[in-house]
């Protein structure tokens, strides 16, 4: 009760200093319709290491770790005219849980959860972890003017990207089944944390799922607001899981805790990461996808909240070749999709030909669209 507590004085004091906007007035960037958004994710680095510049590439947007953002970078991207949006791994723990074993999530069998492929996830309801997420945050938007802040790792510890996903029951450290009574207004025996979630899941599972999901959407509505504080500009978007409302059981709401619904009124644009290869996919589930992506939150050209799909880029677990890399981003702008990027930038700038797919895809979005 007393983590709990911490908890809302944090929040508070967050929410105190930083009001919440109408997510009403949010006002459409001007775009016909087309592709406003040609993008790449991570450094320019590699292409500038080629003598390319991004404007080359009729790229006008890049997203890239926050860590790799620096004075230098937003001088010449600047001068290339391009919008710099850093993405902003939230509730990745790696590191911080072991110098703050408080913060370490905690499975249905009362053991510490595995690292899942590279990802650490965190618990996210520790307050000290909010704390100094909400921290680094203020501090980045104090010290860059940049166009967005793309929030990534937006989950529960689990690992979507891969054919067979990790996909732990958690958390149920004291810190959780304290918040989880306070929400759903009921007293969790005070049994072992592993009798704790075998009570929960058997008896409240439809209730503890929803909280589950309301604690993400809560992250995601504090970054906002503090976003729009510092910068009402700037877009807040979502690096996301893109699994449909049945896939692995309903994991996506049921594991990861996303639930459109509930973010839909809190994020300006959605980026749905469609690795197709490294998920085991076709290259036209992209476009399947996106277009179901569209339909299901009723998401059209030109509305919000947006969709700016992320695809892949890189060979791994095996080879895109351009002629696939081209499919894909072109799948990527299916159903109400106005934006794109692949992952990675060294992917493509190492590949002659995928750095002409990129330049000439572009070119023609770029003639479709002449207002941006």
């Amino acid at each position: 009760m007393i983590g709990f507590m911490v908890y809302i004085f944090i929040l508070a004091e967050i929410l105190f200093a930083y009001p919440v906007e109408s997510f009403s007035d949010r006002s459409p960037l001007k775009d016909s319709g087309t592709i406003e958004i040609r993008g790449i994710y991570g450094s320019p680095d590699p292409f500038w290491n080629r003598n390319i510049s991004l404007n080359q590439l009729n790229v006008n947007a890049i997203f890239l770790n926050w860590h790799y953002i620096n004075p230098e970078l937003m001088e010449r991207v600047k001068e290339e005219g391009v919008k710099v949006f850093a993405e902003f791994p939230v509730l990745n723990g790696k590191g911080y849980v072991d110098k703050h074993p408080e913060a370490w999530a905690i499975d249905r069998y009362g053991k510490k959860v595995e690292p899942a492929s590279w990802f650490m996830g965190v618990c996210p309801t520790e307050p000290g972890f909010r704390q100094y997420r909400m921290t680094e945050l203020i501090e980045l938007l104090k010290r860059f003017d940049l166009s967005g802040i793309f929030m990534d790792y937006m989950h529960w510890h689990a690992q979507f990207e891969e054919p067979e996903p990790i996909l732990p029951e958690t958390c149920f450290c004291r810190n959780c089944i304290s918040t989880f009574e306070s929400y759903a207004g009921l007293s969790v025996p005070d049994n072992s944390t592993v009798e704790q979630a075998a009570w929960i899941l058997s008896k409240h599972d439809k209730i503890w799922r929803e909280w589950r999901c309301s604690v993400i959407a809560g992250w995601v509505k504090d970054t906002r607001t503090i976003l729009k504080k510092e910068n009402p500009e700037a877009l807040l978007g979502i690096y996301h899981c893109p699994w449909n409302d049945e896939e692995f059981y309903g994991a996506r709401y049921r594991i990861l805790g996303l639930d459109y619904d509930m973010l839909k009124g809190l994020t300006d644009v959605f980026s749905p990461m469609v690795y197709h290869g490294r998920m085991g996919r076709e290259p036209e589930w992209v476009k399947q996808n996106i277009e179901w992506f569209s339909g299901k939150l009723g998401i059209k050209p030109g509305s919000y909240p947006k969709i700016w799909t992320i695809v892949q880029a890189y060979d791994e677990p095996r080879k895109i070749g351009a002629e696939e890399f081209e499919k894909v981003m072109r799948y990527g702008a299916a159903g109400g999709s106005t934006g794109v990027m692949m992952f990675t930038t060294n992917a493509v700038a190492e590949s002659p030909d995928k750095t002409e797919t990129l330049k000439r895809i572009y070119s023609e979005w770029l003639k479709d669209n002449n207002t941006y």
